[in-house]
């Protein structure tokens, strides 16, 4: 990939992007978003067109439609054995991996407001179509994700637990949404 002199682009195994301001031989400089000239080679570089945070938000806005079309024809996201007269939960994925292609690019404030915009939406979601139950796989980890969505949920009118051991592992949390039936 040949790069040029004011290309945008963004460094592969680190969260720095920067505008490409030299090129001698094969180490391009580039100027980074906090004025730092660095060096790397033409294969540690990727050029972006579009920042993240806006390919985010088409993301975001994409994968809403596509569980919306998916909800009204009622299509089953996972198996799960169906105990008698019990609704099974929504369960959503927040791992990067299950919400976007890739996350190259991204750094973690990134991964972590696109998680909690999904989360958020999905919550939403379910409020509004009363769904009584949802599962957020979010993974052991560090323990970032698992704090921010505690905060999430403590702003609804939700009971949160521990989510069944036996089939998501430490990595989930199960919402109880308290619904007002009329």
């Amino acid at each position: 990939m040949k790069f040029k002199i004011g290309d945008k682009v963004a460094v592969t195994d680190d969260a720095i992007k920067g505008k490409v301001t030299a090129i001698d031989n094969q180490m391009i400089s580039i100027l980074t978003e906090y004025d730092f000239v660095m060096k790397f080679t033409e294969n540690e570089l990727v050029k972006i067109g579009v920042e993240q945070s806006e390919i985010a938000k088409t993301v975001i806005v994409s994968n809403q439609l596509s569980y919306k079309e998916e909800y009204k024809k009622g299509q089953k996201q996972t198996k799960f054995k169906k105990n008698k007269g019990e609704i099974p939960p929504m369960e959503v994925d927040l791992h990067i991996d299950k919400l976007i292609k890739s996350s190259r690019g991204m750094d973690n404030y990134d991964m972590l407001t696109l998680q909690m915009d999904t989360a958020k939406y999905k919550l939403e979601f379910a409020i509004r179509n009363r769904i009584p139950r949802i599962v957020f796989i979010h993974g052991v980890g560090a323990g970032v994700l698992k704090t921010e969505l505690d905060y999430l949920f403590n702003r609804y009118n939700v009971k949160i637990s521990e989510a069944s051991y036996q089939k998501y592992g430490m990595g989930a949390t199960e919402v109880y949404i308290n619904q007002n039936l009329k």
